[in-house]
């Protein structure tokens, strides 16, 4: 008989898990696939010109998104001068080419026309180098032609060959020259291809340094480039390369080629949007709802609009702020404040995420939990003939309690199967450490990453609105809804009774 009262003692005490609530239906109900779909047709609109970290297009994404915040009465939390903004800026960095070119017999040949720079030193002013030409790089032919301190050119099938850079670096030549492309018709469709990667630049969070002095990297020229700068034809310098250790390079005369490898430190403006929703009497501990807004903008012409990756995720914290923000109005607000943020950089690297728990609005030793959604929108190959599916990541790595309430939440509402297999400390795509939720994560604050697995139209101009099942967008952005709920309103906080600093160090 006292063990029957225990139990019944346990299940009054626990019943929030298991019994439906009624005040939490009524708001999820709020989240429509109809309110998803008119989201998700301007975050993923040819307008917003596929949303690139730093570009117009993703400000105008975040235009729209802190315009949504404020419909909604969600408060402004990041201060800004004298004012409050729904804007925490990102100031990113990145390298990029400036004034870079060879010089051919007077002749200048800039970069990205019948030259490639590629590397990240800068000599800041104009060098002169003896040039010879090492036929296929291998450690004889740049021997054969006494290559040390000597600019060197050389043809090869496949630049990416360990063997060829380590045999230049060994035999201490200035500056590498190489042809890769077999006509400058070729060598024109691989400008076209180097041009945006390397405009762009690498995003970083931290001001990067430009080593000065040498140039170090590669110089890609086209093939009549080549024989420009030894006053032969092609044909010629082909059949050098193909002779190699016959004691043919030696033929093949250069005297001198003049070069600059200038590179800038550019800055990028971007910024993390932010909506908060202040709790009732546990309003000092925050429950934090995210998506990353940003995309992959725009690649030889054509918008890649990022609908499910992540425009899907983005308007599920939407329409879950929206279903918040309507039960405070009514006087059923929660008791935990809820902080609603998309982030930029996710693409280029977490680095949104990153910058935010490096300069928290709110402490982090007052955030309760991440729920991170990074596509929700679509289907994967292994779910085609069973379409009631999310995968979920990391529940279980930091508390057992927030596991459990996922598991709950789930049953109660939503019946989902859960699949766990990205959960896998040990699963090779290593999704755990991919997207924004391991920002916080490495800051043991519990998360959960909801996700649709990847799809024939990840990361291309297809992933587009039309591909989208809202349906199951709207059943996914419930689940995330009900499980925020009972973390904001329950009694206790979850506690993180499995740090590990093993997963610090994956950082």
């Amino acid at each position: 008989m006292r063990k029957l009262k225990l139990f019944l003692i346990a299940f009054v005490l626990t019943g929030s898990l298991y019994a439906q609530d009624k005040t939490a239906e009524k708001y999820a109900s709020t989240i429509t696939k109809e309110d998803l779909h008119e989201d998700l047709s301007i975050l993923a609109s040819d307008a917003l010109e596929g949303r690139e970290t730093g570009t117009r297009g993703q400000k105008m994404a975040a235009a729209f998104i802190s315009a949504h915040f404020e419909s909604l009465g969600l408060t402004a939390p990041v201060k800004n001068g004298d004012r409050k903004s729904y804007l925490q800026p990102v100031e990113l960095y990145s390298i990029v080419p400036g004034d870079i070119f060879i010089e051919v017999d007077g002749k200048k040949k800039k970069n990205f026309e019948d030259i490639i720079y590629y590397g990240t030193s800068s000599t800041n002013s104009v060098l002169t180098s003896d040039i010879v030409f090492a036929g296929s790089g291998s450690e004889e032919d740049f021997n054969q032609v006494k290559a040390e301190g000597k600019a060197a050119l050389i043809f090869v099938n496949n630049l990416r060959d360990p063997k060829v850079m380590q045999n230049a670096e060994k035999a201490n030549v200035s500056i590498l020259f190489a042809v890769t492309d077999a006509t400058d018709e070729d060598f024109k469709n691989t400008t076209n291809r180097f041009k945006r990667y390397l405009s762009g630049g690498r995003l970083s969070l931290e001001k990067p340094s430009i080593a000065s002095g040498s140039a170090d990297g590669v110089f890609l020229v086209s093939p009549s480039t080549a024989a420009e700068i030894f006053n032969t034809s092609v044909e010629k310098l082909k059949a050098a390369a193909d002779e190699s250790g016959k004691k043919s390079l030696k033929k093949i005369k250069g005297s001198s080629i003049k070069y600059q490898t200038e590179q800038k430190v550019k800055t990028v403006g971007s910024e993390n949007v932010l909506g908060y929703l202040e709790g009732s009497d546990k309003k000092e501990e925050l429950i934090v709802v995210t998506a990353h807004y940003d995309h992959e903008g725009i690649k030889n012409g054509q918008v890649y609009n990022g609908a499910d990756d992540d425009g899907s995720g983005t308007s599920a914290v939407l329409e879950i702020s929206e279903a918040f923000a309507k039960a405070k109005e009514d006087g059923n607000g929660p008791r935990r404040s809820m902080l609603f943020m998309t982030v930029t950089g996710e693409e280029k690297g977490l680095l949104g995420s990153s910058y935010y728990t490096d300069n928290p609005v709110f402490p982090l030793e007052n955030t309760v939990v991440d729920l991170n959604i990074d596509m929700i929108g679509r289907i994967d190959e292994k779910h085609e003939d069973n379409i009631n599916y999310v995968y979920l990541v990391g529940a279980d790595k930091l508390s057992s309690e927030l596991h459990t309430i996922s598991e709950k939440a789930n049953e109660t509402y939503t019946k989902f199967e859960l699949d766990y297999t990205y959960n896998d400390e040990n699963h090779p795509e290593r999704i755990y450490y991919r997207s924004d939720h391991w920002n916080f994560a490495k800051n043991n604050i519990p998360v959960i990453f909801y996700f649709n697995g990847t799809h024939e139209d990840y990361h291309q101009p297809t992933d587009t609105v039309d591909k989208i099942n809202f349906e199951l967008l709207e059943k996914r952005a419930k689940l995330v809804f009900y499980t925020a709920w009972e973390l904001a309103n329950r009694e206790e906080r979850i506690k993180v009774d499995k740090p590990s600093e093993q997963k610090l160090n994956q950082d």
